[in-house]
């Protein structure tokens, strides 16, 4: 049975019409970005040394996803979330998350969360400082977009930052639909049911 939309109800239908237009202008508005042309930067695993541009794999584009680490449990509620879509994600894209952690905290963490992605550290190098997601106050999270061309050079194309109520993170819109919305709720390391 469907109600009759109310006053509310059609302010809601509204605001979401709104939203999905401007998050198609947003999306747009990245796509007259000038390429940020970037360095082949190098980071640490537990199997050695390898580089931004070997990240790419074979493919065209790479998501590599800013996480300040082990000690935010901010950025684990995210990549829990983003390990839950690895799948589709690297069907069409190849994808990597860096944090400040050493490969064996990260081999550790990851785990202990059953992370399936590939983990890589950005000890040693200004990886994270040059993309903009390490400031005075510290660590960001975050994502950064890049696209190799044919010829190797590599570009960063996009960039956002993360943040609780953000749209990477499922969990921020669905708690919205709650009616006291996420109220005192803070992620957490463990859960309880």
């Amino acid at each position: 049975m469907t109600e009759p939309t109310t006053g509310a109800q059609s302010r809601i239908d509204h605001l979401q019409q709104e939203i999905l237009r401007l998050k198609t202008e947003l999306v747009e508005a990245r796509r007259d970005l000038p390429r940020e042309p970037v360095r082949d930067y190098r980071f640490q695993t537990e199997s050695g040394s390898t580089s931004l541009g070997e990240l790419f794999g074979g493919r065209e584009d790479l998501l590599v996803v800013h996480n300040m680490g082990k000690s935010c449990v901010y950025c684990t509620l995210w990549a829990d979330g983003l390990n839950g879509f690895i799948e589709p994600i690297e069907d069409r894209t190849a994808f990597a998350v860096v944090s400040p952690d050493s490969p064996e905290v990260q081999r550790e963490f990851a785990a202990s969360r059953g992370w399936r992605f590939r983990m890589v550290s950005s000890q040693g190098d200004t990886f994270t400082e040059d993309m903009g997601f390490l400031m005075k106050e510290g660590y960001w999270p975050g994502v950064s977009a890049f696209r190799r061309d044919p010829d190797g050079q590599i570009f960063r194309v996009s960039r956002s930052f993360f943040g609780p109520g953000d749209d990477f993170c499922s969990v921020w819109p669905l708690f919205d639909l709650l009616e006291g919305c996420a109220g005192e709720w803070e992620p957490k390391y463990q859960y309880s049911r």
